[in-house]
């Protein structure tokens, strides 16, 4: 070997390279179960987005129709008032000039009468006649002073002045209105491990101790209606919420913001409860006509009417089977598919709700709550004097029930397994005689009804 070339040798490391007690920490599987839940949740806020679009479209153009509507109004009148002055002004005129017509052939008649006269009158005739002549024209001239000095021959006018505060429009208004991105608190919580160590995006396992409702905002029910006596709130894919109101028979829509959006429609049976199916519908159930109709909810018509041969008290789905109950002695599960019925015996229930193939079920007058298979067989009851006369029920995406007790003013959890409970919200936090609850499992919120006497409040909150 040359002394100018050289020979580079490597030595074996003296240990092996072990991974950082950090590094383990991180759970790489549940770590990509995160990422893409956050993928979800950001894609989910690019089609909140593109629906918050489309409302401001909807706002703006219904305020174009609003003005539109107004100007309209405001131009009838005008016109209506032009026409009536227009048409009382030719009224005048045309007795005016019928009169004076009678007047110019009297005079006509005077002048044929008088050329007569000077041809074939005798002297005295002449005399006689130019008296009655004379006297016929002085009351003719008569007419025409009398007219003269009434303003009768003074000219009248159209003139239109239009509104200063409508022209002012043109000068004052310079835009529509305005759009601005107004930013919120996130709602993707992040729990944050050690500098060393890959955050956790979101906690994979729930506690029933761990759940503490924090109250998002409350919906704005327009002063006209707070008369309403809410039956059921369901919570929609897109963030907006439905209200079913027995007194008016009537579903509600309101925007994710809490604002009253429209009336969808209005039944001629009382409506008992309402449960979100797929693709803009809802099913509600009328009671005592046995009936449940399935409603669209942006044309605002029932698309079809399920007849059954009990009471239709709760409903639930999951997109692919509806779950009616009764709470007599049975309930029916309807295919949505081909629409076929099977009646689940013994299946007794006020309130429904339907999760991951069962059944959870409340009664009214009662303080407790069952989870049944989807082919009726009873998997457990939990009793408990916290769910005295419960009313609507739901569950969250960890299988937890939240139950509306009416009686407590409170909202009671209940765990997935059926053996513990926890009031989570008490009449402290504003809740009297809940009625309505509904849960949005992607979003992870919760709406409530609360009567505090004075009116009606649906409560949303983070859970």
């Amino acid at each position: 070997m040359s002394r100018h070339e050289t020979t580079f040798r490597y030595s074996k490391p003296s240990k092996v390279i072990r991974l950082s007690s950090a590094f383990r920490k991180i759970d790489l599987k549940n770590l990509k179960k995160n990422l893409d839940k956050a993928i979800r949740y950001l894609k989910k806020r690019i089609s909140t987005n593109s629906t918050k679009k489309t409302e401001a479209v909807e706002e703006i153009r219904h305020m174009r129709k609003s003005i539109d509507d107004f100007l309209n109004k405001l131009e009838q009148k005008i016109l209506d008032d032009l026409e009536s002055k227009h048409s009382k002004l030719k009224s005048e005129m045309i007795i005016l000039v019928q009169q004076m017509e009678q007047r110019a052939v009297q005079i006509n008649q005077l002048q044929s009468d008088f050329t007569k006269m000077t041809q074939y009158a005798t002297e005295l005739q002449m005399y006689v006649g130019l008296k009655e002549i004379e006297k016929a024209t002085s009351q003719v001239t008569k007419y025409v002073e009398d007219l003269k000095r009434g303003g009768q021959f003074d000219e009248n006018n159209l003139e239109v002045t239009i509104s200063s505060d409508l022209q002012s429009i043109l000068q004052h208004v310079k835009s529509f209105g305005y759009i601005n991105i107004h930013t919120t608190p996130l709602t993707l919580h992040v729990k944050a491990g050690r500098k060393d160590q890959a955050q956790h995006l979101l906690k994979s396992n729930t506690d029933i101790e761990e759940i503490k409702p924090s109250l998002l905002r409350t919906l704005t029910i327009p002063n006209d209606m707070n008369s309403l006596n809410i039956r059921a709130c369901v919570a929609l894919p897109e963030c907006k919420v439905i209200i079913l109101d027995y007194i008016q028979y009537q579903l509600l829509l309101f925007s994710e913001d809490g604002i009253f959006i429209r009336k969808v429609i209005s039944f001629t049976a009382g409506p008992w409860d309402a449960c979100y199916v797929m693709k803009n519908t809802v099913a509600v159930t009328l009671g005592d006509a046995n009936q449940t109709a399935i409603v669209d909810i942006e044309k605002g018509t029932i698309i079809q009417t399920i007849k059954l041969s009990h009471y239709c008290n709760g409903v639930a789905s999951d997109g692919k089977t509806l779950i009616i109950s009764s709470d007599h002695d049975q309930s029916t599960t309807v295919n949505l598919n081909d629409m076929s019925h099977t009646i689940l015996e013994g299946v007794r229930a006020s309130s429904v709700s339907f999760f991951q193939g069962n059944i959870y079920v409340s009664i009214f007058k009662g303080n407790e709550v069952s989870c049944y298979k989807s082919t009726g067989n009873l998997l457990w009851t939990f009793i408990h004097d916290d769910l005295y006369f419960p009313r609507g029920l739901a569950l969250d995406k960890n299988g937890f029930v939240y139950i509306a007790c009416k009686e407590e003013n409170c909202i009671v959890v209940v765990s997935p397994d059926g053996k513990t409970c926890k009031t989570i919200l008490s009449e402290d936090d504003g809740i009297v005689d809940p009625y309505a609850i509904d849960i949005n499992r992607e979003t992870g919120t919760m709406i409530v009804s609360s009567d505090d006497s004075l009116c009606e409040t649906i409560y949303v909150y983070k859970i």
